[in-house]
């Protein structure tokens, strides 16, 4: 049964080259390219952009919205520490459930990856927009005309500055992950130093009352901004998809995973704090680049929300970088069990990146970046990333029975508690979704379960190989 269709840990590894050089790619990331490559993935459109929602839900609540989403990705962050460091491959957690749970899972589980990361290189390309707005106007008083700079749903034509970042992105990771990495560090640096700055503005002209109604919306405010918080906190699972392009991936995986998680957390509830701290949670809820107009408004000009919108504009650049980088990646470990088209599995050789899966990644999202209004579907990718998280849980309680006698060079604390805990929380948030994206996904699943069935299914080289086998095998059992 395609269902049982299981790839071992050590295959995995072996195929992909993952303890050698891995499948043409280059070992160029250490821990500290790791980090800041989290860090990259994590820190940006969710605090630049996303912060508003979360307040317009919440109220200066949303610092508790922060806690209870970062403590769902904790649970999980374990998860992925152990997988990470057991089966430390380009797949993520595709690759861990064909080992955990089999190859149909796998492939819903790659399926609801390519909703993540898709949604979130046009939805981070359409909040780079915002910012590159607000940065012109900050320095010459002037803006893109809307025709350029909005879809057609949000009055415009075309979003020329989605378009424009999602190509910068390409062709940077088209270059090598080298030029990448040292990207991702610089821009990952700057945008922690002008969010640290931020803090000090804001905290500087912190007032207690600005914190009062604490829950305006009560527990129910909470949750639905607990659900809008776990936006911010996509993308730290893309560390694992350099499984294949770091130097120690068994030891520096996990460690990066933990310590970014724990970094942005931090530093969204300082962010959250300051902001509402110093003008309250109604001018913050729903404003467009509010961070700016916090600045703007504490110190009395627009020189400060000049630095706070360059900063946005480099952060959101650096997650734009950052996700593509792990959409690529995954892309090409599907396509290297058979499961999408070769197309991108082939390796360049000459920059050791696949140069033709990264410009048809670019080409396909900037369509909907430059045209689509994303809100209706930023619900879709939430639920089909906390499914995807509880499937990482699962898997590792599958393989700690079935794999006993892995190498893991991390193991999740509480075992078999902090796991069944991560389920419990991703299936919670999931309920938060409401009713209508919960039948949204369950069309999304049946077309992935279609998609499965009419190619995946017949394409599988596991598959593929296991006929091949029971062939010699007959071939033999005949011959005797």
């Amino acid at each position: 049964m395609p269902a049982l269709r299981i790839k071992s840990p050590e295959l995995l590894v072996a195929e992909s080259g993952a303890d050698l050089e891995g499948h043409g790619l280059k070992r160029t990331m250490g821990l500290f390219q790791l980090i800041c490559f989290g860090v990259g993935a994590i820190v940006g459109t969710g605090i630049f952009v996303g912060l508003s929602d979360s307040v317009a839900q919440a109220g200066p609540a949303v610092v508790v919205s922060f806690v209870l989403a970062a403590i769902t990705c904790v649970f999980t962050a374990f998860a992925f520490a152990e997988l990470g460091g057991a089966i430390p491959v380009s797949g993520s957690s595709y690759s861990f459930a064909y080992a955990g749970l089999g190859e149909r899972t796998a492939f819903l589980v790659g399926w609801c990856l390519l909703l993540e990361y898709g949604v979130s290189v046009s939805a981070v390309a359409v909040g780079w927009s915002q910012y590159v707005n607000e940065l012109l106007d900050s320095l010459t008083g002037l803006q893109l005309p809307a025709a350029l700079s909005a879809g057609p749903g949000d009055g415009g034509v075309i979003n020329l500055p989605a378009v424009v970042v999602i190509a910068l992105a390409s062709v940077l990771l088209v270059r090598g992950v080298r030029e990448s990495a040292r990207a991702t560090a610089a821009m990952a640096v700057l945008k922690l130093a002008i969010l640290v700055v931020f803090c000090a503005i804001g905290f500087s002209a912190f007032k207690d009352g600005n914190l009062t109604p604490f829950s305006p919306a009560g527990l129910g405010g909470i949750g639905a901004g607990t659900t809008a918080a776990f936006f911010s906190y996509i993308g730290f699972d893309a560390i694992t998809t350099a499984g294949e392009e770091a130097r120690n991936p068994r030891r520096d995986i996990p460690i990066a995973i933990l310590v970014c998680l724990g970094l942005a957390t931090l530093l969204y509830c300082a962010v959250a704090l300051a902001a509402i701290g110093a003008i309250g949670g109604g001018q913050v809820g729903g404003r467009p680049a509010a961070l700016s107009y916090v600045v703007n408004e504490v110190t009395g000009s627009t020189a400060g929300g000049a630095v706070i919108a360059f900063g946005a504009v480099v952060a959101i650049a650096s997650v734009e970088l950052a996700v593509m980088y792990g959409q690529t990646r995954i892309l090409m470990s599907m396509a290297r069990d058979g499961l999408v088209p070769r197309v991108f599995e082939r390796v360049s050789p000459k920059t050791s990146t696949p140069v033709t899966g990264t410009l048809l990644v670019a080409l396909v999202f900037a369509v909907p970046a430059a045209f689509a209004s994303l809100d209706a579907v930023v619900n879709l990718c939430t639920i089909g990333t906390l499914a995807i998280m509880a499937v990482v849980n699962v898997t590792v309680i599958a393989l700690r029975r079935r794999e006993p006698g892995l190498a893991r060079s991390f193991r999740v604390p509480l075992y078999p508690v902090i796991p069944v805990l991560g389920v419990g929380f991703c299936l919670y948030l999931m309920y938060e979704t409401g009713w209508t994206t919960w039948v949204q996904f369950a069309a999304f699943l049946a077309a992935g379960c279609l998609v499965y069935a009419l190619y995946g299914r017949r394409n599988s080289r596991l598959a593929r190989s296991a006929a091949a086998t029971r062939t010699d095998a007959e071939a033999v059992s005949q011959e005797a």
